[in-house]
């Protein structure tokens, strides 16, 4: 039964891992922004709902505070941080030093009020319970699957149906073409900003529920979520979801062969052979030369 607590551990750990590294994909694909803070979104998202749910506040109000706190702070980055390089022509690397340097201090921040250690909410959904002889297994497992088949039905939907969805999908191309069917560009990458974080929010609240959250957190977060990205083929959506459910399994599958310290490791050696062997992902288009 080893085996099978262990898939169970990753398939949960995997929906963390997807959802985070969808926001990201979402915003890299349509703006083409290396949005280095995406994991303060997720810092800042958690901490709100384990601020709130010790205030005694109701868990649906105290979601709905983390949602707005996260997509307050992806639309704040945006227009007050990458709008300004962009309009000044700032490079890549300018980019990339700000959202850092924006990451570091709210990392800094979080441990001024919190401390360092990790924090966790109580909830009787992680009481595990054994489902088959020697297999325990929680309700937040099935409440995390549930949360992102919901979340990615309602997101692909609105890419595939909605205008401003299909606008996303063609922002990084043509910015210009879309200006002559009557989408504005801006308010379009401003769009990116707030469904991007706000799928970081269910694995912000799931993290915080399940296995705690920390301020250093955010850090690997980053990592996770860019390398789903390029595993799953940069710009695809489902890619970076699916190439996250991947990584967690992996992860906890791991465990059975090697010590556990190499465990998260692994998801680094899986990028490494993705970037020699497919350098354009699982759902990436190869670039013919």
């Amino acid at each position: 039964m080893l085996f099978l607590q262990l898939l169970a551990s990753g398939i949960q750990t995997g929906i963390l891992y997807a959802l985070t590294a969808a926001g990201f994909a979402l915003i890299f694909g349509a703006t083409k922004i290396f949005h280095v803070a995406h994991g303060a979104t997720f810092i800042i998202a958690g901490y709100t709902y384990y601020e709130l749910h010790q205030l005694g506040v109701w868990w649906p109000w105290a979601t709905l505070a983390a949602f707005a706190t996260a997509i307050a702070f992806g639309v704040a980055m945006a227009l007050y941080v990458y709008r300004p390089i962009q309009r000044s022509e700032g490079s890549f690397f300018t980019v990339f030093v700000a959202a850092f340097g924006v990451s570091i201090s709210v990392q800094s921040l979080v441990q001024y009020f919190f401390g360092r250690g990790s924090v966790t909410v109580s909830t009787p959904l992680t009481m595990a319970r054994e489902t088959l002889p020697d297999l325990y297994l929680a309700p937040i497992l099935a409440v995390s699957i549930v949360v992102a088949a919901v979340v990615f039905a309602c997101v692909v939907l609105f890419l595939d149906r909605r205008n401003a969805g299909l606008g996303l999908r063609a922002l990084s191309e043509n910015p210009a073409l879309l200006e002559s069917f009557g989408l504005d560009s801006r308010r379009l990458t401003i769009l990116a900003f707030v469904i991007g974080s706000a799928l970081v929010v269910p694995a912000a609240i799931f993290t915080a529920v399940s296995i705690g959250i920390q301020p250093a957190s955010g850090h690997r977060v980053m990592l996770i979520s860019l390398a789903a990205t390029i595993v799953g083929g940069i710009g695809s959506l489902r890619g970076a979801a699916l190439a996250g459910l991947l990584l967690g399994v992996v992860e906890n599958l791991v465990i059975t062969v090697v010590d556990t310290q190499w465990s998260e490791a692994v998801s680094f050696l899986v990028l490494f052979a993705f970037i020699m062997f497919r350098p354009h992902g699982i759902f990436g288009m190869a670039v013919k030369k």
